[in-house]
């Protein structure tokens, strides 16, 4: 078979099969795939074919938020009058990449960003009423976008579903506040980022009907920052009715798990993100508080307003106050109402089927200084403490900080979101993923944050080029599997894998993705110390 070059939807140069670019009919004879066009409310779109998928990539789906409209809510994007191409990704959102990232951009990060992409089932043009999933990107809030191979959304479209992941505004781009914007009265304030994904939410409402797919079976769903927005949507009135399942990914459910300053504090001591902003403005020689403060705040070059925040960075500093940036949400009052506890403990939570879950050796922090003062954060039940993590003293504080550290930010939040759901009486599914890819071990002991996500997106030669075995392939097989059947009908089922129920707090039992065992639906190993955990989290 002759091997050609083209540019693949994950946007990389690569030699694939002749038949990625042709169908090969059953005479023997080829045929050349279409540009396939759809029609937005904005325009027609052009985008690829492959013989399995179709891709559309780099969709505007509002005006770039650049110079006046730095820090405004999303504007409605300008309609085109001829097909526009759209067959490349648009550049992701202005950030500091890394490069530790296990899911590296391909584009040049600009503040020109606010792009959206579609993946759907090949010959779909003429079928309607597809499951739309919506993916929301994490990374802290500071870096990530869709432009990824390890994020690319064909493997999705081949097993029936639309797939769409778009850009949001980051770090403070997405998320800052100052005396200046607020006496501006703009709109609404600090959240940014987060009515780029309202957007983005309501443009899938008014256009994937176009891309065959259902408005009213909508999955959204994201991991770590991703899975904290999911969270926000759960508890938000601004999100009614734009989706109907949900999934969160490592994306806490009692407080945020980055951000939470109030917008405003009169009190001079607390700190909050207006308070970030000025010291933001000033470390750039901008005082004041006025329209000339604000004038000067957007004229500055992008690359300085993102600074020297990155994701890396952030965990680094976790706990500890950034006087320059906000951190991530801040408490409005408007799109952010209160922390997520706080909500889901009256009841003010969308009533839609949800997955939630974490990884085995997901992010967790402590401020102790030693084994001592950590054990004593649990009060009376110290010693218990010890008992559960350091039985016989010989783990390292480090160690013991990330266990601790996971449990109250990571597995324990989960455990508590599932449980007022069952409370609600609506269904939801909670999992663990401690799956390492073969060629990962032994030098990493667990599943760490985001390593689910090659997995989930079935897209493990892209994360693991140099060898993908046979228990990495069927693992990622049975993750995505799950998540399309939950897309499909409102129940994560694969078949030949183990029946995945409802979580019932009294049972405890939970969906396992383990080393050694496979796919298991079985009590949670860790359930006694995450009751622990659960007592002082809720004081």
């Amino acid at each position: 078979m002759t091997s050609i070059l083209f540019l693949s939807t994950a946007g990389l140069m690569s030699a694939c099969s002749l038949d990625d670019a042709v169908r090969l009919k059953s005479d023997g004879s080829t045929q050349r795939l279409a540009d396939p066009v759809v029609e937005l409310d904005s325009g027609e779109i052009a985008g690829t074919a492959t013989a399995e998928s179709e891709a559309f990539l780099g969709i505007p789906y509002a005006k770039a938020p650049i110079g006046d409209l730095r820090w405004r809510s999303p504007e409605p994007v300008e309609a085109w009058d001829e097909a526009r191409d759209a067959k490349e990704f648009g550049s992701d959102c202005m950030q500091k990449p890394y490069k530790e990232d296990p899911a590296p951009l391909t584009t040049t990060p600009s503040e020109d960003c606010l792009f959206i992409n579609v993946w759907r089932p090949a010959e779909t043009r003429s079928v309607a009423g597809l499951p739309v999933m919506v993916w929301i990107h994490g990374g802290g809030f500071v870096n990530g976008g869709t432009s990824s191979a390890v994020v690319d959304g064909a493997q999705f479209a081949k097993q029936g579903v639309i797939l769409v992941s778009f850009n949001y505004r980051l770090g403070r781009f997405g998320f800052f506040a100052h005396p200046a914007l607020s006496k501006a009265d703009e709109g609404p304030l600090g959240n940014y980022g987060f009515q780029d994904q309202l957007e983005a939410l309501r443009w899938v409402q008014r256009n994937i009907r176009n891309f065959g797919g259902d408005p009213e079976k909508v999955t959204v769903f994201g991991e770590s920052a991703g899975g904290a927005s999911v969270v926000q949507w759960l508890t938000s009135k601004e999100s009614e009715g734009l989706f109907q399942q949900a999934a969160v990914l490592s994306g806490g459910g009692r407080d945020f798990i980055l951000g939470g300053l109030p917008l405003h504090e009169d009190d001079p001591l607390t700190f909050d993100a207006e308070k970030a902003g000025l010291g933001f403005a000033v470390s750039k020689g901008i005082t004041g508080k006025d329209q000339n403060a604000l004038t000067s705040l957007r004229k500055l070059p992008a690359d300085e307003v993102v600074g020297d925040l990155d994701f890396r960075k952030i965990v680094e500093s976790l706990g500890e106050p950034n006087l320059t940036y906000a951190g991530g949400p801040i408490i409005d009052g408007e799109t952010v109402v209160s922390l997520p506890q706080d909500a889901f403990e009256k009841g003010r939570f969308a009533r839609v089927p949800l997955i939630i879950g974490t990884t085995s050796l997901d992010i967790g922090v402590s401020p102790a200084k030693s084994k001592d003062a950590l054990f004593d954060t649990f009060g009376d039940e110290a010693d218990a403490a010890r008992e559960f993590y350091d039985p016989d003293g010989t783990k390292t504080l480090l160690q013991l900080i990330i266990e601790v550290g996971v449990d109250r930010m990571m597995h324990e939040p989960a455990i508590f979101v599932a449980t007022k759901y069952s409370e609600a009486g609506t269904p939801s599914y909670v999992y663990r993923f401690g799956y390492v890819a073969e060629t990962q071990r032994p030098a990493i002991p667990g599943a760490v944050h985001a390593s689910e996500v090659p997995f989930l997106f079935n897209t493990l030669s892209a994360r693991f080029p140099d060898d993908v075995s046979g228990q990495d392939q069927e693992t990622a097989d049975a993750m995505q599997g799950y998540f399309v059947s939950f897309a499909q009908s409102g129940t994560p089922e694969v078949e030949g894998q183990p029946a995945w129920e409802q979580f019932d707090p009294e049972a405890d039992e939970i969906l396992q993705f383990t080393m050694d065992k496979g796919v298991i639906f079985a009590v949670d190993p860790w359930k006694d110390r995450l009751d622990l955990v659960s007592r002082h989290n809720d004081l």
